[in-house]
């Protein structure tokens, strides 16, 4: 015997959270901050290839505003599909930024004074 579905689509309703994210989406000029952070961000020549600019600094921005630590915007991207969907993480993803690699973004930021 299969349950029914209750006809819920989950994925579309106008959450504040959601609403928050896409106005952010909208307002903020990611090409121009990319374009800043880009000269500074690893080209991968070594180890694993690093996660693109703009993923890196939408979750920067999301755990700024969010105030989530680095372990918790970890957890959150794993745990919450509006904030992978945000960053650019899509379902073939094989892999998310863990509390490391968002550590390391981060001070690459405050290194350059980018963080503010």
């Amino acid at each position: 015997m299969t349950q029914l579905g209750l006809g819920l689509d989950l994925s579309t309703k106008r959450t504040r959270k959601r609403e928050f994210l896409d106005e952010m989406r909208r307002v903020v000029s990611w090409s121009r901050l990319i374009a800043v952070i880009e000269p500074r961000y690893p080209n991968g020549k070594t180890g694993r290839p690093p996660f693109p600019v703009a993923t890196m600094l939408q979750i920067h921005f999301m755990q700024q505003c969010f105030g989530l630590s680095d372990p918790a915007v970890d957890e959150a991207l794993y745990d919450v599909p509006l904030y992978r969907e945000f960053a650019g993480l899509d379902e073939g993803m094989t892999r998310l930024p863990d509390e490391s690699t968002i550590l390391r973004f981060r001070h690459l930021l405050e290194t350059h004074g980018l963080a503010a």
